[in-house]
């Protein structure tokens, strides 16, 4: 058990160490005395200069918040580009080339996939055959200007309509989108919590599509609503009525709201069942019944 408990901590112990380092360590692990070290020069600049990149739509949304493992147009994964600034570009927008040797990636460029497939531009190839130079010309056919793909996002507006987005902490905040907590690990990007995860038209916060208009969540439950949000609706006001002057309290009425909700349903549900089998009863009877035959003549 000693042991199970000594080996569970070394690897929580390794783990942090490469969400700090990354492929910073070149591959050899830091020795304890360059990893502190490592920490002292790099923890604070990351904590006060992370830049934070998203994948947008033409409305403001965060289609997509990119994370250490997220792909860029160059095959690269976002933590193999250049994520720690000392100084902040003052330029705009932001570059975040491709650390791995001769890459052409100048700077990290989302491009979404189909399911698990890369997408086609207009000139019919996929986009890892597209070069990752600027202009991201084809280098399958000689017709292709730059990758262009009209391949739709699940928010509607077509890939070409969105931008790769890397700004500051204070340019977000100005926008008042979600900005999480700084933590000291390598190429964060937008990830900000377990929501970072979902896609924009899911996520309920500042970065997606935001929080549900009161109106809605206030509207009243109707018969065309799914039932499970009738089987939570609230009891009617003739329901409270009776349950006060019965002096119920607020769980005994909950309680027998949910038990007639209950019941409506497997009223409903009967009803539905007896009607099938009287159907099938008549179409048996139908196949019972001798057809007529015709005399000569008719």
């Amino acid at each position: 058990m000693e042991r199970l408990q000594v080996e569970a901590a070394a690897l929580e112990e390794y783990a942090e160490y490469r969400r700090i380092v990354g492929d910073d360590d070149g591959g050899k692990l830091f020795t304890p005395e360059e990893y502190e070290e490592y920490k002292r020069k790099v923890l604070p600049i990351r904590l006060q200069n992370r830049l934070y990149v998203s994948w947008r739509s033409p409305t403001g949304m965060d289609c997509k918040l990119v994370g250490p493992e997220t792909l860029c147009f160059c095959t690269h994964r976002y933590k193999q580009h250049k994520t720690d600034y000392e100084v902040i570009p003052k330029e705009r927008p932001i570059c975040v080339p491709c650390r791995v040797s001769r890459c052409q990636c100048q700077s990290y460029h989302y491009v979404p996939l189909n399911g698990t497939q890369p997408i086609r531009c207009r000139c019919k190839h996929f986009a890892d055959q597209h070069s990752a130079a600027p202009g991201f010309s084809c280098n399958s056919c000689s017709k292709c200007l730059g990758f262009h793909s009209c391949f739709t996002c699940a928010c509607g507006q077509p890939t070409y309509a969105h931008e790769t987005v890397v700004e500051t902490k204070q340019e977000r905040l100005a926008q008042g989108k979600p900005v999480g907590q700084d933590v000291p690990y390598a190429a964060m990007g937008g990830l900000t919590g377990f929501s970072s995860l979902a896609e924009g038209y899911m996520r309920l916060d500042d970065s997606g599509i935001g929080t549900p208009p009161a109106e809605l969540a206030e509207s009243l439950v109707t018969s065309m609503d799914h039932p499970f949000l009738k089987a939570f609706e609230g009891p009617s006001s003739s329901a409270q009525t009776i349950s006060q002057i019965a002096g119920g309290s607020s769980a005994t009425r909950q309680v027998s709201h949910g038990k007639h909700s209950e019941d409506d349903d497997m009223a409903y549900f009967e009803k539905r069942y007896q009607e099938r089998l009287k159907k099938e009863k008549a179409a048996k009877r139908k196949e019972k019944s001798p057809v007529p035959s015709k005399k000569p003549g008719d």
